[in-house]
């Protein structure tokens, strides 16, 4: 059962119809959705106005159709929909009739159909107020509703352009995070402000919620501070790009990383910010080692192959008449055979130490292509201890035996490894001067199951650190004069490369050396 009707006010006064206006304003700014303040708006000209069945149309979005927002009772929705659309379209004017008192406004702003707003006024000595007034509402709503289109356009609009700025950044966000390099930012107070998925899963391991906003001295310790500062300073200052790359040794390996520091500006010509990119190049850099060095081996090589003969000749001449003059020293008086058999000797023994050169240099030319069998790594190692133990030098080291059990047979040429095993140890009691603690170690490469490690390090003063990219090369020696030929690192650098294994070398000055031979198992196939 319908609720009845209000009774019309036949006696509607200009001040009524104020008041009826100053509380259709009332609904309109009470912070109400747009629905609400419509139909408290229908109430109003219903009940102040005495108007019957009072609808509001809107058309939608689109432009696509129309929405009841309060709709004339007992009348079906599609016949309204059609008279709104009449109606509208049309943009016709108020209308009403003794017969048929209805009144239809449409809600045009600039021009702009926007919608429909009816009811119906009776005759009687108030109609003509009540229908004005009718029209001074859809007045004041058509503006109103116009503002709300185009605030709710903007809205809309503006909800479309954060997301796609949002997937943008989340877009770009990714790309960063995808990057093979480990990347961050920092702005002016050194504070980071970008910290990429590398940075989080790099050596460090830190987390991105863990950094921002602190200062990159609170996260990265590698550098002393006012070192990284005045690098970051230089940036900053100049705008121009640097660059660095720096050496660590993480678990005994070397690693090498190429830091690079980007200005970036925001806002004008002044750098606000310093990109840093760090990239791991320790593969390239170990590639050109050995590039390096099998280049060098090679040049060595040659020159041996054009110099061997020029020099053997007159060595062994030389050495001839070395032995013509012993003869004829019991024909000498006593007093010059002494002197002579004391310089004889003097020249023999530097023939002898020529005729170890060119035998050195004979390996890089002539490489023997040597047979390997299965050996037990221990078992070389132990071989090596057994010949240097007889050497005079070695008779106040103290001997740390570190073995692993159970560890895989390598391929190997057994006399080759074990001269290059005795090598090292030579060197280690040569670096402690006689004196000192020589610890040999075996076992698996923590970084990698199908390899071992032999271990030898010594409690020597270490080795510069600008020496230690040298040691390898030929005739490169810290050793006095007539005490090494700065061979014997570069034959057993070329006997464990022609293995497929490589030698490492972690020194500290003051602390000793550590040499690292790490050579492949029978797990993998020899191809030499």
């Amino acid at each position: 059962m319908s609720e009845p009707k209000p009774a019309v006010p036949n006696d509607l006064s200009p001040g009524a119809a104020l008041e009826a206006l100053g509380e259709v304003a009332h609904f309109l700014g009470a912070g109400l959705s747009i629905d609400e303040a419509l139909a408290g708006v229908a109430g109003v000209i219903e009940r102040r106005l005495g108007a019957l069945d009072c609808g509001i149309w809107l058309r939608t979005p689109t432009g696509g159709g129309f929405r009841v927002v309060q709709p004339v009772p007992d009348r079906p929705e599609p016949e309204h929909a059609r008279d709104v659309a009449a109606w509208v379209t049309r943009g016709e004017s108020p209308e009403w009739t003794t017969r048929n008192p209805r009144v239809r406004v449409p809600l045009i702003h600039d021009g702009e159909h926007l919608g429909l707003l009816g009811c119906t006024v009776p005759e009687g000595p108030a109609a003509a107020l009540q229908r004005q007034t009718v029209v001074t509402i859809a007045n004041i709503l058509a503006p109103l509703l116009s503002s709300i289109e185009l605030s709710e356009d903007l809205a809309t609009e503006v909800a479309l352009r954060t997301r796609e700025i949002d997937a943008q950044r989340r877009f770009t966000a990714r790309i960063i995070d995808s990057l093979p390099v480990g990347l961050y930012v920092i702005d002016r107070e050194y504070r980071i402000q970008a910290w990429n998925r590398k940075r989080e899963t790099g050596t460090q391991g830190i987390s991105r919620d863990d950094v921002l906003g602190r200062t990159v001295f609170e996260i990265l310790h590698r550098q002393p501070r006012d070192l990284l500062q005045q690098e970051f300073d230089q940036v900053f200052k100049t705008g121009r790009i640097e660059e660095v790359e720096v050496a660590t040794h993480t678990g005994g390996e070397p690693h090498y990383y190429r830091i690079t520091k980007i200005p970036m500006r925001v806002e004008g010509d002044e750098v606000t910010h310093v990109i840093t990119i760090g990239e791991d190049i320790t593969q390239s850099r170990l590639v050109q080692q050995q590039i390096s060095q099998t280049e060098k081996l090679a040049a060595m090589g040659q020159l041996a192959a054009g110099v061997m003969h020029e020099i053997n000749n007159p060595l062994a001449t030389i050495g001839a008449c070395i032995e013509a003059l012993t003869g004829r020293l019991p024909s000498l008086a006593p007093a010059v055979r002494q002197n002579f058999r004391e310089y004889l000797g003097i020249i023999d023994s530097e023939v002898e130490r020529c005729k170890s050169i060119v035998d050195g240099l004979l390996d890089f030319s002539r490489p023997k292509s040597r047979a390997k069998t299965e050996a037990d790594p221990n078992q070389l190692v132990e071989d090596a201890l057994y010949l240097v133990k007889y050497h005079e030098r070695f008779n106040k080291i103290r001997v740390l035996r570190e073995f692993a059990e159970g560890l895989p047979r390598i391929p190997a040429n057994a006399e080759q490894l074990i001269q290059v095993f005795l090598d090292l140890m030579l060197n280690a009691v040569d670096a402690m001067d006689g004196d000192g603690t020589l610890t040999v170690r075996t076992l698996r490469n923590p970084d990698r199951a199908d390899e071992v490690m032999v271990e030898i390090q010594d409690t020597g003063m270490g080795i510069p650190r600008e020496d230690v990219a040298k040691i390898f090369e030929p005739f490169f020696t810290t050793k006095a004069p007539g005490r090494g030929t700065g061979l014997g690192l570069s034959i057993s650098y070329s006997i464990v490369a022609h293995h497929r294994g490589r030698i490492l070398v972690d020194s500290q000055i003051g602390s000793g050396s550590t040499f690292r031979v790490i050579l492949p198992t029978t797990s993998q196939r020899d191809v030499a």
